[in-house]
Order: structure tokens, then C-alpha cells, then sequence
């Protein structure tokens, strides 16, 4: 197989997955404001006053929230990545697909590029509702490349866990269970919403071996304060997540064998 046919695949398996968010207008517009309206606008207005200004060390807690947000948004969709591919499972249709002279791995590829599409796109509506909260990006648009960019890589171990789940598990009920099994706590054993030192000394070290943790703390400062504090941020949260990334794609690849045979 050539490279442009292979191109091909993915680009025709990422729109089959464009076509079937269209055809559902409800869920694309709420897929799209979900976590800007949800997390953004109301926790943070609800949390405003209660918040603790010298300890988040920052403006206010808006500004706290804003990165912590980003970073959840890239978890919730990552780890809902493999739903639809459960359920092409289920129907039958994931079977005569693989069946098809095409290669294997354009299927997993397609559903990463539409999910990550959709997490990016949710990620520049966030970032804009933060702007107009008063919220400024520091860094700029490079800044934003990289805040793109780590949660790409983020999402990279996300999607991969949850295709693994879908492959592995025997119906959507399961899937969903694990799915509130994994994303909650990830949440809030983070500093998504609220800094590691405001947070039991359990919880810190459970936070600290959190790769949703790391990615936070290089996503803040590169909204926050600027190029100089976040770069040893970001330099160890691309370390983190390359183990990250390595771990779960070799999961999930292999749940992706056991389940084709």
C-alpha cells in the first residue's frame, strides 16, 4: 500500500466520522459548548468568591480554572474516543470494515484525527470565553501552538486507553462505567481545580502520579506568566507524556490484536 492510498483511508474514515456528528445537530453543538459552559462559566462563577486568591496565586480563580479546563477537555473526549467504535462493534459493521482490503490501522488513525479535531476546536472556544473573561495568553500564539500541541499528545494516550476499552469490553454498559471510573478521578486527583498545596497530603502524592497533573502545570504558566516559567513545565510534561503515550499505544495495540484475531 501506497502512502497516498493510505492517506486516502484516513481522510475517508475521518469524514464517514464528520458525516455521523452532523447528521446529529443536538449532540455536535453540545459536544462543541459542554465543557466552556458546564466547567468555565458556572463552576468558575460559583467558585469565584470562594476561592483563595493568595493561595492560587493568581488573578482570580477564572484564571486558575481556565488551564485546568483545558486539560479536562482533552481527558473527557480522549477517554470517550473508542464510544463510537463500541458501538460499530456491537452492530457488526467494525468487523466487515476490517474485513475490507484496507489497512488496519487507518481505522484507529481516522477516529484519533476526528477526535482531536473536535478536542482542538473545543480548546480555542475555551480559550476565547477565558479571553472574555479576562483572561490573556501570555505567550501568544506560539504559546497557544503548544497548548494545542500538549494536549494532542495527551489525547494521543486518552484515545488509545479508551479504544483499548472498546475493544475489550462486552457492551456499551461496561464501557460507560469504567469511562466515570477513570475520568473522575483523574479530575480530581489533579490541579485542575484546585493547587496541590491546598490538597490533602494523600491526594498530593496520588496528583503527582497523575499525568493529567503535569500537563496542567505546563498548560497555566503558558497561559498565565510566560515563556520563562512554563518552559521547565513543559519540558517535563513532554517527558512525562512520551512514557505515557508509549505505555497506553502498546494497550491498546494489543487489545486492538486479541480483539481482530
Amino acid at each position: 500500500m501506497t502512502l497516498s492510498h493510505y492517506r486516502q483511508e484516513v481522510l475517508a474514515l475521518t469524514m464517514r466520522w464528520v458525516r455521523r456528528l452532523s447528521r446529529e445537530k443536538f449532540s455536535m453543538v453540545f459536544t462543541l459548548v459542554q465543557p466552556m459552559l458546564f466547567w468555565l462559566i458556572f463552576f468558575g462563577s460559583l467558585f469565584q468568591r470562594a476561592a483563595d486568591i493568595q493561595l492560587l496565586q493568581v488573578p482570580n480563580y477564572m484564571s486558575f480554572l481556565a488551564g485546568g479546563v483545558v486539560v479536562m477537555t482533552v481527558l473527557n473526549n480522549g477517554l470517550a474516543g473508542g464510544v463510537d467504535l463500541l458501538f460499530d462493534k456491537e452492530n457488526g459493521f467494525l468487523e466487515r470494515m476490517i474485513s475490507t482490503p484496507i489497512h488496519r490501522t487507518s481505522v484507529i488513525v481516522s477516529r484519533y484525527l476526528f477526535v482531536m479535531t473536535i478536542t482542538g476546536m473545543q480548546i480555542l472556544i475555551i480559550l476565547g470565553i477565558a479571553f472574555a473573561f479576562g483572561v490573556r495568553l501570555a505567550t501568544g500564539l506560539p504559546g497557544l501552538a503548544m497548548i494545542l500541541a500538549l494536549g494532542m499528545l495527551f489525547g494521543i494516550g486518552l484515545t488509545a486507553v479508551s479504544m483499548a476499552l472498546a475493544f475489550s469490553v462486552k457492551s456499551h454498559g461496561d464501557f460507560f462505567s469504567m469511562l466515570g471510573f477513570l475520568s473522575l478521578p483523574m479530575i480530581f486527583l489533579s490541579s485542575a481545580l484546585v493547587p496541590l498545596s491546598a490538597m490533602p497530603g494523600w491526594m498530593q502524592a496520588l496528583a503527582m502520579v497523575n499525568p493529567m497533573t503535569w500537563v496542567i502545570n505546563a498548560v497555566r504558566p503558558l497561559m498565565l506568566t510566560g515563556w520563562e516559567a512554563a518552559a521547565p513545565h513543559v519540558a517535563l510534561a513532554l517527558v512525562i507524556l512520551a512514557l505515557f503515550d508509549a505505555v497506553c499505544l502498546y494497550g491498546g495495540a494489543r487489545a486492538f490484536r486479541r480483539a481482530i484475531g
